[in-house]
């Protein structure tokens, strides 16, 4: 069944097809997809990459390690859904892709994307001695995010605020005051209205009781 999904996606002969077979073999859900659906990411193919990314995200752990040795290739284009794909899966070992991602990628939707999968990140998968000095890393790479010059990566890094701090090992972590302070800035005098709203939202989820 996978292998005639795969061939469906390689002999597509139009982009409707190509996006159609695609589909196909991500809703598959199989993990002899995970290659072909990579290879699809570096298409000039919009509609077949988020399709691939998507299905790259259902997948999950076993495509991280696939996805991140494609990573050091010359096609930015594919690196990019690459990124959001990691972002979508939250494994810790994308986490230094994702940290460079959030501040220094040119492309606002990569940092967008890389912003919101900080706060997604599945920290039991990490080793426990190693996570309170991620998530300090984790937390400076979101304060400079919460700076962007794009709202929509503000916005997005308000969101990894949020979940970083509902993903702390402690109810107090010692950087809590450092978000708060951050947040109430941004709710304050952020330029857009959505931005302020959602640093309003998260400020409320983390008030005490």
């Amino acid at each position: 069944m996978a292998l005639e999904l795969i061939q469906a996606v390689e002999q597509a002969d139009s982009s409707e097809g190509l996006l159609n077979a695609v589909k196909a073999l991500a809703a598959a859900d199989s993990k002899e997809a995970i290659p072909t659906l990579i290879t699809v990411l570096g298409y000039n193919n919009p509609g077949a990459a988020v399709a691939a990314v998507d299905g790259l995200i259902q997948l999950g752990e076993p495509a991280v390690l696939p996805l991140l040795e494609q990573l050091d290739g010359y096609n930015y284009g594919a690196r990019a859904w690459a990124v959001r794909a990691l972002a979508g899966i939250g494994d810790p070992r994308g986490l230094e892709i994702l940290l460079d991602a959030a501040v220094n990628d040119f492309a606002l939707s990569v940092r967008r994307a890389a912003a919101r999968g900080l706060g997604t990140i599945c920290w039991q998968l990490m080793p426990p001695q190693e996570v309170e000095e991620a998530q300090v890393r984790v937390l400076k790479a979101l304060l400079q995010a919460s700076q962007d010059p794009e709202w929509v990566v503000r916005y997005a890094a308000v969101g990894g605020l949020q979940g970083l701090v509902d993903a702390a090992t402690t109810i107090e972590p010692p950087w809590l005051s450092e978000v708060r302070v951050r947040l109430e800035e941004m709710s304050d005098r952020d330029e857009t209205l959505a931005t302020r709203a959602r640093a309003m939202l998260a400020q409320q989820k983390l008030s005490p009781g």
